[in-house]
């Protein structure tokens, strides 16, 4: 991979590989179980400069690239995926910050985001609205300069821990001349009166990564809170989608590098009929896949990451390279558990805890079905 890779790029691998080892491995089974957000780790990814690697210097970031910040999510999630989403929900709030925010918003909110003193949250998704996020309910009233949400959001990361905030909620703030709805984003900081949290749920995998149901019951912000235009919302957060894709690609990387690593390392050491596993074809062919889709998947979320770069189109290669990535993480994890027979389902080892992780990729940032809708459609335009 040299031809991808400069010396800047090697030595943050080499970085973020010494922390997810050092750091992150020696608790990552007690995140699992106490369903725990990783608060001093999250803190040390700030100060180590992780967090905003890609966003401007003037307001915390690093300045770095994205595919600089892929390799980071891809190092982290091949110790711990939970622990690289944290990092990947809080860039989307990041970047809506750094792209619409005013100074003002970027000075109080994304600079605390970026160096690991608070964590963002996107509030999208509802109960009937997922994918179809044009199909929001929860609305925002403006009333005497200050704005009135009423609603809820569910499956939002990174929520009701200690350091979340702010929260930026979608919201319809009215209609559309044609009679569609106008949805618009609002800083939302923590603890604001009239917003609560509801059920903490509890997931197949991303167990670090803590999840809440929100609710909004006359919930008053400032009108200086709208980020960026009015109406602009959908837009905005939807312009966000494909570098989500590419980062969510990326933690599937992750897990299909470790799950290949892992197995590698049990067949070398286990032993079945007086030899090791590692001398039984059907297990040689199952590294054999991994290796290949491991390095396929490398390849496609590079390249995407370096037309985002490079100021290029890059929707359709994110697509394809979230697509791939996912669905070939979970067809490693399940050969992966499958190698370790017995030991691979239990919660102890990181096979079977990647095994639920990777299934939580297929379907965040828009399905394996609707990655197949967006390709296609590009394939016929």
């Amino acid at each position: 991979m040299t031809h991808w890779l400069n010396e800047q790029h090697t030595m943050i691998r080499d970085a973020v590989r010494r922390f997810a080892e050092g750091e992150v491995v020696p608790v990552s089974e007690h995140l699992w179980e106490e369903e725990a957000f990783p608060y001093d780790i999250w803190k040390r990814a700030g100060e180590l400069g992780f967090t905003g690697l890609p966003y401007p210097e003037a307001h915390g970031g690093g300045g770095g690239e994205w595919l600089s910040f892929v390799i980071v999510l891809e190092e982290l999630a091949r110790v711990d995926c939970a622990v690289a989403n944290s990092l990947m929900a809080n860039s989307t709030v990041a970047s809506l910050l750094s792209n619409y925010g005013t100074e003002d918003q970027m000075q109080r909110y994304l600079r605390p985001i970026l160096d690991g003193s608070t964590v963002g949250a996107i509030a999208l998704s509802e109960p009937n609205a997922g994918s179809d996020a044009a199909n929001i309910g929860t609305r925002a009233t403006l009333d005497d300069g200050q704005w009135v949400i009423n609603g809820s959001k569910t499956f939002i990361s990174n929520s009701g821990t200690d350091v979340t905030g702010p929260v930026v909620v979608a919201a319809v703030t009215g209609t559309r001349p044609d009679g569609r709805k106008e949805i618009s984003t609002l800083i939302l900081p923590n603890g604001t009166p009239g917003f609560t949290y509801g059920r903490k749920l509890r997931k197949i995998g991303w167990r670090a990564s803590s999840t809440y149901e929100l609710f909004f019951e006359n919930c008053k912000v400032p009108e200086a809170h709208l980020l960026g235009q009015r109406g602009a919302g959908l837009r905005q957060t939807l312009a966000q989608i494909n570098t989500g894709r590419i980062l969510i690609g990326a933690l599937a990387l992750g897990i299909l590098q470790g799950s290949l690593d892992r197995s590698l390392a049990y067949m070398k050491e286990r032993r079945a009929f007086g030899k090791p596993i590692a001398e039984f074809q059907a297990l040689q062919f199952k590294v054999a896949d991994m290796a290949t889709h491991t390095h396929a998947a490398r390849l496609m979320l590079y390249d995407a990451a370096a037309l985002k770069d490079a100021g290029q189109p890059f929707g359709q290669q994110a697509s394809m390279a979230k697509l791939f990535a996912s669905e070939r993480a979970m067809e490693a994890a399940h050969q992966a558990l499958q190698i370790h027979g017995g030991y691979g389902v239990m919660s102890e080892y990181a096979v079977a805890r990647a095994f639920g992780d990777a299934k939580v990729l297929e379907i965040v940032e828009g399905t394996s079905e609707i990655q197949r809708m967006i390709i296609s459609r590009e394939l016929l335009a």
